[in-house]
């Protein structure tokens, strides 16, 4: 049985606790001084509160530990049951590493917020915990069986999307509007091979996403920050790397590009500024104002128009990936 009640729940319900705790983050985050200040390269008037990403974990983390517990003590509709009892058993330490991981990565990028730190650390820590995912079991093989190269090319994929994606927070509801189409992408794909507790997994993200850009966009009353950004980029990284692209029901082996066609637009402008950087004799890791959005209002279009069309670009990407 194909369970869009549980998918319904997961996107409702991550939305839902997103948005309702989001307020209660944004007072915290004021309370003890976790703010956007306005400076270089920022056009707000006055400090923001940078609760996004603890908004976002706690309307992925609480869905997660109540449907763990509701599986633990029981009973489960008949519907419910084997996609949440057999998922949990068959995937529980991997779960773990995800949630682990969300945190891990959040505090990192909190830690950034607040101290600015080095490139080196910032890069050192998203290598350990992308070690520690890989170590759980979600790697990409790439249809070579080989377990060095498995961790080799996870790390780097995590590493990639992470700050691909961190780059794209530039402008209001860009990086969480990309998450939210990627996520959602990531999500049929996983329901449509029958794996379902994935498919919940990357819904119940997109419902995140969709709970906090509301705060974001178009007027940004709330924003990610490095901490938010970090979350939505490591997510999206195991959301690429959970699902069967290439299977005996889908046996065409291009679908293993199906990540990059669903990431292309983050994939796309991190190469691109990584290329202009280099050719400025600019360090990689210096933000500066040569991103796709940016160059999108130089020539002409609004930021929210700017943030559209490439939301829009990134839909007909993703789209693509059903085509047979």
């Amino acid at each position: 049985m194909f369970p869009v009640g549980l998918y319904l729940l997961a996107l409702t319900g991550g939305a839902v606790l997103t948005a309702a705790s989001l307020p209660l983050w944004r007072d915290w985050c004021k309370h003890v001084g976790l703010l956007d200040a306005p400076g270089h390269r920022k056009i707000h008037d006055c400090p923001v509160p940078l609760a996004g990403g603890l908004a976002m974990v706690t309307g992925l983390a609480a869905p997660i530990f109540a449907a763990a517990a509701w599986a633990w003590v029981g009973p489960l509709p008949e519907s419910f049951s084997l996609v949440v009892s057999h998922g949990l058993a068959k995937r529980v330490w991997q779960l773990v590493a995800i949630l682990g991981g969300a945190l891990a990565m959040m505090a990192l990028g909190i830690l950034d917020d607040r101290r600015d730190l080095s490139a080196k650390w910032k890069f050192a820590g998203q290598v350990l915990i992308a070690l520690a995912v890989a170590a759980s079991g979600i790697r990409v093989t790439v249809f070579v069986e080989s377990p060095a190269f498995s961790y080799a090319v996870t790390t780097l994929w995590i590493l990639t999307v992470i700050n691909a994606v961190n780059f794209q927070d530039n402008m209001n509801g860009l990086c969480a509007g990309l998450g939210l189409v990627s996520g959602w992408f990531f999500g049929l794909h996983a329901a449509l091979e029958g794996q379902y507790l994935v498919a919940s997994l990357a819904f119940l993200f997109t419902g995140t996403l969709a709970g906090f850009l509301p705060f974001n966009f178009p007027r940004g009353s709330v924003f990610l920050g490095d901490g938010g950004s970090h979350v939505v980029g490591f997510l999206l990284a195991v959301l690429a790397i959970l699902p069967d692209f290439y299977s005996a029901a889908s046996p065409h082996k291009w679908l293993v590009l199906t990540p990059l066609l669903v990431l292309a637009v983050p994939l796309a402008d991190l190469i691109s500024v990584i290329i202009i950087r280099h050719q400025l004799g600019q360090a990689v890791w210096i933000g500066d104002n040569n991103h796709f959005s940016h160059r999108l209002v130089r020539a002409g279009l609004t930021k929210p128009a700017a943030v559209l069309l490439l939301l829009l670009a990134a839909t007909a990407l993703g789209a693509v990936t059903f085509l047979k």
